[in-house]
This record gives C-alpha cells, structure tokens and sequence, in this order.
C-alpha cells in the first residue's frame, strides 16, 4: 500500500473515528486480560532482579560488546534500529552491517514492562504502548529526575494523537521496574543507550523503535487473539511482516487512524525518516488540537495579571541561531548565531548545551532580581519606620 493513497471521503470517516475512539477513551474499554499462558513470567524476572541474580538468563556478554561487534560484522556507530515484544519479554538491536542491510545484533531480556496485551490509552492507565516509535537527538539527550539514562519513545505519536490516546514519558530505561515504560536492568540499558546514542552522533536522526504485543506470526495470533485489538494488531503485522522480508526499516506513515507502509530504498533503510502524516491526518489533527484549546481555555481559570517575567526565562533554540538580542542576565554568547551547521550531530549537541547553560544564567538573574527587589522594599519600610514625619503622617 503507498503511503497516503485513499479518496477524499476517508477524511468524514477518519474524523467520525476520532471522535468515536475519544468517546471509547473516556468510556474507560476494558483492557485485555492478563496475558495468557505460554507468556514469559514479568514477576519472576523482577524477582531475580530485585535479589541481585544477575544477568538475568538470555543476557548476552556485556563485558565483550567490542568483540560481539566484531562478531557480526558492525561498528559501534552503525545505524541501529530496535524492535520490542511485550508477550515475550524481548528486546531485540539490529544494527547495519558494512553491506548495508540490517542483522540481529543482540536480543535482551526485557525485565518489566507494566499492564497487558493491547495498546496505551490515556494518561495513567499503567500500560505500555504498542506501535511505532522514533527517538531523536533530544529524546537520547534526555534530562529526567528519575531515570538520566534512558530512551524517550515520542509517545504519543500521530497515530495515538489521532485516536485520541494520551500519555507521556514512555521510556526504555534501567531498574527493572516499571510503570508503563520498558525496564531493563541497568547493565542492559547502559548497552542499550551507549549504541544509540553512538548511532545518533554519527548522523543517524531518527532511530525506529518498533513496539509489538508479540511475534506477529499465526500461532501467536490464535494464541493471544484479544477481538478488540484484533485490527490493530493486523495493521501493526504489516510493518513488522515488510522488515521481515526486506530487512529494512519501512517507511512508515499515518492515514484515516491507521499506519501505511512503504519498502525503504537502501539509503533510507541507513538513515529512516520520522513517522509521516498524510494531508487528511494533518487535517484532523489540527481540528482536535484546537478543541481541546477551546475546552482548555473554557475550564481553565484566567492566568493572574502581572508586569514581572516569568522566574524562568529560556532561550529558544531559534534566537540562538537567529542571533536575537539575550534576554536579561543572559550573556551574549549565549544567543550568536551558531558557528557550526545543525546538520551535524556535534553541533546540535553544541546547541543543547549552550540553550541549557542559557537558561540557568537566565533563572539566576531572575533570582537575583528578586532578591534585590525585596532588600530595597524592606529598606524603604525600615527607613520610614525610622522617620519621625513619616510617623506623624501616619498618626
């Protein structure tokens, strides 16, 4: 199927479906059983993890990465694409060869993955998503609280956008422990992040990530067959039956609430695209993002007047490339125009950490701007107080 083919009458149905799934969403579906029998035991994995009897079993060699590359023919700055499958507990790196097609670098042992076969819905169901997933330099280059290493999946992507499916921060990190995201052990995740990052450096800018509720062969369909996932699943089957048969990450896209699929050329295979949406897609998700600012700006109460800036103040990655004036306690370094090209990933990192130094000198000022504010009202106060006309006055 080409990405984006279909008539212009897709667009009523498409929208009807939106609305009807943001209905289902609200409606609270109930999610698939857990999983059946044949599935890998999350809790037991967990329990080997949580009494320090590591590696877990299925684990390669971590102390011999240089020679496991060696092995299959791959580099450390190869491209990389991952695939996951939730049934099995498995996380699989494929990594591009000197030919150029893709091999099977490693399969790890996912060690927790939270709620059952089936899809992410909304915001704190405790479910993992299925589906298709790119991380970017950002995404890699993540700042989280709790997990510093980890790996952003983007959810929710258009596809989730636009079956109205909410969430954030769905990770595959360390810690074997999970709520929604893909946990590993650390050792597993260092690996894992080290080789993404390594591929994003060297030029890779989008990095497939290719979630499943399991192999999509016909045993496991009949085994794990779940009637409200059932289409789903069979629009996930044929992105994951074109990388079996070509090898390639496919070009992927979002049409009338489902995912389209192309063959990837060879270059593109090397260097996949992001996720696509076509015209309709766009259209759709222009009109729910401006619904849910209608009922936003309608629940939410008037934001309180103020002359102050707000107490952080951050530097915009197009003002530094723009050269625009640096706002208050800024320096001006910190906004010249970049002297080195975005297409280049020691560049872009050059920009992050310059837009991040930016914005500490940024809250820094405004503290300081505070702080002084209140010492010149607190000497005002004590020099009147202090005032015999003005005590007078007061009387």
């Amino acid at each position: 199927m080409r990405l984006f083919s279909g008539h212009l009458s897709h667009w009523v149905f498409g929208l009807c479906a939106a609305v009807v799934m943001v209905g289902q969403a609200h409606a609270g579906i109930p999610l698939a059983p857990d999983l059946p029998a044949g599935a890998v035991d999350r809790a037991q994995r967990k329990r080997l993890a949580d009494e320090g009897k590591l590696p877990l079993p299925g684990t390669p060699d971590l102390t011999k990465l240089d020679e496991r590359l060696a092995t299959h023919h791959v580099t450390r700055d190869a491209s990389i694409m991952i695939r996951i499958f939730k049934a099995e507990s498995e996380l699989e790196v494929w990594m591009t060869t000197n030919t150029g097609a893709y091999t099977l670098f490693a399969t790890y042992p996912v060690c927790f993955w939270s709620g059952t076969l089936g899809p992410k819905l909304k915001e704190g169901d405790r479910q993992a998503p299925e589906g298709f997933y790119t991380v970017t330099f950002p995404q890699a280059y993540r700042e989280g609280a709790r997990w510093v290493v980890g790996l952003d999946l983007g959810f929710p992507n258009s596809f989730d956008r636009v079956n109205a499916r909410t969430g954030s921060a769905i990770l595959i990190h360390g810690g074997c422990a999970s709520i929604g995201c893909f946990a590993v052990t650390n050792p597993v995740n260092d690996e894992i992040d080290k080789l993404v990052l390594h591929s994003i450096e060297a030029g890779q800018a989008y990095v497939p990530i290719h979630v499943f509720p399991f192999r999509m062969t016909s045993e496991n369909f009949n085994r794990y067959d779940v009637p409200q996932w059932r289409d789903f699943w069979r629009n996930l089957k044929e992105g994951y039956d074109l990388f079996e048969r070509t090898r390639r990450p496919p070009r992927i896209g979002v049409c009338d609430n489902s995912y389209v699929f192309d063959a990837a050329s060879e270059i593109e295979g090397a260097n996949p695209g992001p996720i696509a949406m076509c015209p309709r897609t766009e259209a759709m998700l222009h009109e729910l993002d401006g619904l849910k600012s209608r009922a936003a700006q309608q629940i939410l109460p008037p934001p309180p007047k103020t002359t102050s800036p707000p107490a952080h103040v951050a530097v915009s990655n197009a003002a530094q490339r723009s050269g625009e004036a640096a706002p208050a306690g800024v320096g001006a370094s910190q906004t010249e125009r970049l002297p080195c090209s975005l297409v280049l990933a020691s560049c872009r990192k050059y920009a992050a950490l310059r837009d991040k130094r930016a914005k500490r000198q940024a809250v820094t000022a405004e503290e300081e701007r505070m702080t002084a504010n209140h010492s010149s009202v607190s000497n005002r106060a004590a020099s009147r107080a202090n005032d015999p006309s003005s005590a007078a006055e007061l009387e």
